[in-house]
């Protein structure tokens, strides 16, 4: 008789693990230069903790190590669990894992030397790039070879996302990546000027696109009618939100280079393309958010169903958000002041760590055995700690942004500046003081997070669960 079939739960497990201890380290990270910036006397006066090497250092921590974990171990979970098939390869996905761990640990070491591309999002060096690319791969030929394998006719919405995720963030790391190495760890663009410029923001708003938004899409696509036990509001709509959503989001990079040595008519394909966004963005995010339809009440005693919900409407504010600041006449205003650096954190903590959050509280339980969490309260704790110090986090950005922008372009009847760039800055500290504090809120919430899941697993092993039946 044959051995019961079971889902490959492991390498899951270990993603969702790392997820937590990733997200810790980055966003300890975030705290600290947050603080920098308040109290620049906190570098030490030591190289490696200049704020110019720890900020890539934070930034691809929470993206690529905290973000990357999320979503490549929710996809392999969501992929078996749509399809009824085992990943089609142990080996396979243990090489994804310490692999994708590898490229994180080297990006720890060689960012605070100081060693980069200084490519926005991709300052790893060529070395790395190449690791990088073979472990995307190997996750691509994992992913889509048990989609292929699949016990189902059809292949679930949430799986749609998460393979447009994979396979585009395939084109943007190699085409951004391309570099001509003059050392082992130097390399240079094999792009010029202008063109540099481009390929980076093609590559860098759609890895916010691709990236931080459809992978996570694919994430909510299961988790949110999963926890709310209710199937997703419109089905059709997923579908639509799509095609929508990939056909629009390669074209908005350009908004990131308005006023700059880019041509006029590009600059506003880019604004005109972000504008359109807006539709499918809130198209997705109505549909979470409705699947709560007749079970709304379920949000007052479920916080982890309202650390989904609540990611949804981040998501929705910051996708409200960026196509306004795409247009020519605001970004005139917003341009490199901190209302960017709130809007980005709006997305980066109030949508993508919220959901990722929510996702392994609910996940958790299920891939160890457990009845539930150790501490419902303490999950209610984390969801609060956590809204607050967004909140604190991105309205401080906000006013700071505003009042930059007012500050900079103010002049005198002569033509003169009314206040100098120190005076602007002076009078942002008391904001960067409320942005620490909601920061370390954050981080805080993590740290009570971590306690949650040991408590829950301590002292027994995890339970694998059987692969289902295809239904007849």
């Amino acid at each position: 008789m044959d051995r019961q079939q079971t889902y490959n739960y492991k390498v899951v497990r270990q993603f969702t693990i790392m997820t937590v201890v990733w997200g810790i380290v980055g966003m300890l990270v975030g705290v600290l230069i947050a603080a920098q910036l308040r109290w620049p006397e906190l570098n030490f006066d030591l190289p490696w903790l200049t704020y110019s090497r720890l900020r890539p250092l934070h930034t691809n921590a929470v993206i690529f190590a905290f973000g990357g974990c999320a979503l490549i171990g929710t996809s392999l979970y969501v992929v078996q669990r749509t399809c009824h098939a085992r990943l089609i390869s142990d080996r396979l996905a243990a090489f994804v894992f310490w692999g994708w761990q590898a490229v994180i640990v080297l990006a720890a070491i060689t960012l605070p030397l100081g060693i980069t591309t200084s490519k926005e999002y991709a300052e790893l060096e060529w070395p790395i790039d190449l690791l990088i690319t073979v472990v995307w791969v190997a996750y691509a030929l994992l992913f889509f070879g048990t989609v292929i394998r699949r016990q189902t006719a059809h292949i679930y919405v949430a799986n749609w996302f998460y393979g447009a995720f994979i396979l585009t963030v395939a084109v943007l790391h190699v085409v951004n990546s391309a570099a001509l190495p003059v050392t082992f760890w130097k390399s240079y663009s094999v792009y010029p000027g202008a063109i540099d410029a481009m390929v980076q923001w093609w590559y860098g708003h759609n890895a916010v696109g691709f990236f931080l938004t459809a992978g996570f899409l694919g994430m909510m696509y299961y988790f949110v009618p999963k926890q709310a036990n209710r199937p997703i509001y419109s089905y059709r709509l997923s579908v639509v939100h799509f095609w929508a959503l990939i056909s629009t989001y390669m074209w908005a990079g350009p908004h990131h280079l308005h006023y700059t040595a880019l041509p006029d008519w590009v600059q506003t394909l880019g604004m005109v393309f972000s504008l359109i966004l807006l539709a499918p963005s809130w198209g997705g995010m109505i549909n979470g958010i409705m699947t709560l339809s007749g079970a709304w009440h379920k949000l007052r005693t479920d916080p982890i169903l309202r650390f989904l919900i609540v990611s949804l409407s981040f998501y929705g504010m910051s996708t409200f958000e960026g196509p306004m600041m795409s247009i020519k006449t605001v970004n005139e205003l917003s341009h490199y002041t901190d209302w960017t650096v709130g809007h980005v954190h709006s997305g980066a903590l109030g949508w993508v760590a919220m959901i990722s959050i929510g996702t392994v509280y609910a996940m958790l339980p299920k891939l160890f055995g457990r009845e539930q969490m150790y501490s419902t309260r303490l999950i209610e704790v984390h969801f609060w700690l956590t809204t607050i110090g967004i909140v604190l986090y991105i309205a401080s950005m906000w006013i700071a942004g505003v009042m930059q922008g007012l500050m900079w372009r103010a002049v005198n009847s002569d033509g003169t500046l009314t206040y100098s760039f120190v005076e602007s800055l002076k009078a942002t500290y008391p904001f960067y003081t409320v942005r620490f504090l909601g920061g370390l809120m954050v981080w805080l919430g993590m740290l009570i997070m971590a306690w949650n899941i040991w408590k829950t697993l301590a002292g027994r092993k995890p339970v694998e669960e059987a692969v289902l039946a295809p239904a007849h």
